[in-house]
């Protein structure tokens, strides 16, 4: 992480990232869409209000620890990341810093398909937590490591078991392949699932900045609403699917665990 990635988010500095975003199906009905999306990257335990970003409270944009970490609308935080890294096997030390990516509240409102916490080490990043949400109030959360909690590459392709329900158009079957890149100059970020011939293949690309006043404005104004701007797009997105003639699957019971 040279540039001081890892030392301005352990100093308390939250990170801009405008993200690229692209979700392309594939199988026998493609559907593909592309989206700009502001994230946050900020490590929780040391993070400071800045301006129109607010921590614990309503504001333009803001942060609150229990909307992660844990049941949805209950969460812990940090203090949960940390335990579940550790039932995994991870010794915590001093030069560890857990940072978490994730879409900001915008004027109170809440929501985050995906949010991203991250063990980084120095260069190294040691294990990333992808905490899904879906939109029928259901969360699981899917742990990246490798065995030791060696350092994952760029190249590193980490897979599991699809167990989770997240698009009523797709069955809950089939891989996840992950890959992550996180750099003071790119942070990228791939999931691939596979189910036979059908799947999906998504990605996040955005370049990290520190977190400017005018930056949350220019947000502000060229994607309004935040949060509720990203469900709205999903809701369309399902209703192109539906109009194609996707088959719609109900709503299976969450799995009974809360880590992959």
């Amino acid at each position: 992480m040279e540039g001081g990635l890892v030392s301005q988010l352990a100093q308390g500095a939250v990170l801009h990232l405008t993200s690229d975003v692209t979700h392309a199906r594939r199988g026998a009905r493609r559907h593909a869409f592309r989206y700009r999306v502001d994230y946050l990257l900020l490590a929780p335990e040391v993070v400071c209000r800045h301006g129109l970003f607010r921590l614990g409270r309503a504001g333009l944009f803001s942060f609150c620890a229990t909307d992660h970490g844990g049941p949805r609308g209950n969460g812990k935080g940090a203090a949960w990341a940390w335990e579940v890294l550790g039932q995994a096997g991870l010794r915590r030390e001093g030069a560890m810093t857990l940072a978490l990516m994730a879409q900001p509240r915008f004027l109170g409102f809440w929501f985050n398909p995906v949010s991203f916490w991250m063990v980084l080490r120095g260069d190294d990043l040691l294990a990333v937590l992808a905490e899904v949400n879906n939109t029928f109030g259901q969360r699981h959360s899917y742990l990246c490591h490798h065995e030791g909690f060696t350092p994952i590459g760029p190249e590193d392709l980490m897979t599991t078991e699809k167990v989770f329900h997240v698009s009523p158009f797709q069955d809950v079957a089939g891989r996840y392949e992950f890959r992550f890149r996180v750099t003071p100059a790119r942070v990228a970020m791939l999931i691939r699932h596979t189910d036979g011939k059908e799947g999906l293949i998504a990605t996040l690309n955005a370049a990290p900045r520190p977190l400017r006043q005018s930056g949350l404005l220019t947000a502000a104004f060229r994607r309004p609403g935040g949060a509720l701007r990203v469900l709205a797009l999903i809701y369309w997105q399902a209703l192109r699917l539906r109009l194609k003639g996707v088959a719609y699957r109900r709503l299976p019971p969450a799995p009974p665990e809360e880590i992959s």
